[in-house]
């Protein structure tokens, strides 16, 4: 099961702002045709990244999937392409037991660098970034810190 959740408001009002307005309206991460592969992530808010600057900005977002799954977080091809615009780490990776988290409920941020020569101008309702959840393999060893998820689910090695 794959699914996006919006953070709780608690989380919200300290990651982001104390604004129940603006938390009730945020889009989830959307698929814009039938074959896209990535779930683009929607500005909360406007936001401009100068030409050499670092931007840590929030999605409001967490992800829940299956223990062998993970989502990659990816630029938008355009971003990198037309703009010069990169994650700092490149590609992100969530693993399915970041989810509810208890440090911050697994919320997902993006850095974002702007190695153009132009302001980068993100608007509120702009897509910024995109999720792909991909299923992944193991080569079965034994993990000494099994952890269970956070959602309190069983992972794959307690089933068996």
């Amino acid at each position: 099961m794959r699914k996006f959740y919006k953070i709780s408001f608690e989380q919200f009002k300290k990651d982001i702002v104390d604004d129940y307005e603006l938390y009730q309206g945020y889009v989830m991460p959307e698929r814009k045709t039938q074959a896209a592969a990535g779930y683009d992530f929607i500005a909360i808010s406007d936001f401009e990244i100068k030409p050499g600057e670092i931007k840590k900005i929030p999605t409001g977002i967490k992800a829940e999937m299956n223990y062998d799954e993970m989502l990659m977080i990816l630029v938008r091809s355009s971003m990198g392409f037309k703009y010069n615009v990169r994650l700092c780490n490149q590609v992100g990776i969530i693993d399915a037991d970041y989810y509810n988290n208890p440090s911050n409920e697994g919320h997902i941020w993006l850095a974002l660098q702007n190695e153009g020569k132009d302001i980068y101008v993100v608007k509120k309702g702009e897509a910024f970034g995109q999720g792909i959840f991909v299923k992944y393999l193991t080569c079965g060893e034994e993990v000494e810190n099994k952890r269970v998820r956070w959602s309190g689910e069983p992972n794959k090695e307690e089933l068996e």
